[in-house]
């Protein structure tokens, strides 16, 4: 299999994309490429490293997972979605500070401050996939966004939360990755959350690198630490949605984010 790079997947994206509606561009410093609808201007970026780390390691595999994701997101712009009668599909997202509070288009997203790494905003589920609610969803509906907010956190405790676990280096690490699109939502599951804490034997710092993932650490070692630093930074740095590569420990019910200056890089 040959190596794929950022300029050989932007040109098999744009050759497979190719159609009169879409609109695609590539941002040469950022290393990210566009798609978007010509008349409304709503779109995808996707990090292309992100997606070439993938190729090299799955071949065609994670192309068609990306093209697929692309265009059932495109699709669910195109259409208009209500709230009513939806209660039971609406779910919290965590994404990071950074993350745009408003679409291409000018409709402001709803969401709520989380930590000082993290937000919280929320999504309508349509099965593949979902949409972030805005203000005009939220509007159109008549719900309050503390209703909206109570629903959303009813419907996450509803959610698995089966996990695998790995013991390395005297430490434990669990990791719920269901792929359903809420894996990092589980972290604003505080039953959950205290659960795990009154189970660890040592420390207990929880992480949510990507969208997909969510990772709790039971530290027992200063070792712990180091593994869970550079774990941390390479899921960030392959997920989807990047969230943060910071970790965080639960004291008193509240989320406290923690800087882990990794000093040796663990051994596979």
């Amino acid at each position: 299999m040959k190596k794929m790079t950022s300029l050989k997947l932007k040109r098999m994206l744009e050759e497979r994309l190719s159609n009169d509606k879409y609109r695609t561009s590539y941002n040469r410093n950022n290393d990210t490429f566009r798609v978007e609808w010509k008349d409304t201007k709503q779109g995808v970026t996707i990090t292309l490293p992100t997606i070439v780390a993938k190729y090299n390691e799955q071949g065609e595999e994670a192309v068609d997972a990306i093209l697929e994701h692309i265009q059932e997101s495109l699709k669910i712009m195109h259409q208009k979605h209500d709230l009513e009668g939806m209660e039971k599909h609406i779910f919290p997202v965590i994404r990071a500070t950074s993350f745009p509070v408003e679409t291409n288009a000018g409709e402001k997203l709803i969401f709520k401050e989380h930590t000082a790494e993290t937000r919280i905003f929320y999504a309508l589920d349509l099965g593949k996939s979902y949409r972030l609610i805005d203000a005009s969803m939220l509007e159109k509906s008549e719900w309050t966004q503390s209703q909206l907010d109570e629903m959303a956190m009813f419907n996450l405790r509803s959610l698995s939360t089966e996990y695998k676990v790995d013991r390395v280096a005297g430490n434990d690490f669990y990791f719920v990755a269901t792929q359903d699109g809420y894996d990092a939502s589980r972290l604003l599951n505080e039953s959950f959350l205290t659960e795990m804490k009154e189970n660890a034997k040592g420390e207990l710092v929880v992480a949510v690198p990507h969208q997909d993932v969510l990772i709790f650490a039971d530290v027992e070692n200063k070792t712990g630490y180091d593994i869970l630093a550079h774990m941390t930074m390479q899921f960030f740095t392959e997920g989807r949605i990047p969230i943060t590569a910071l970790s965080f420990t639960f004291e008193d019910n509240k989320l406290i984010p923690i800087f882990i200056m990794a000093k040796n890089k663990p051994e596979k």
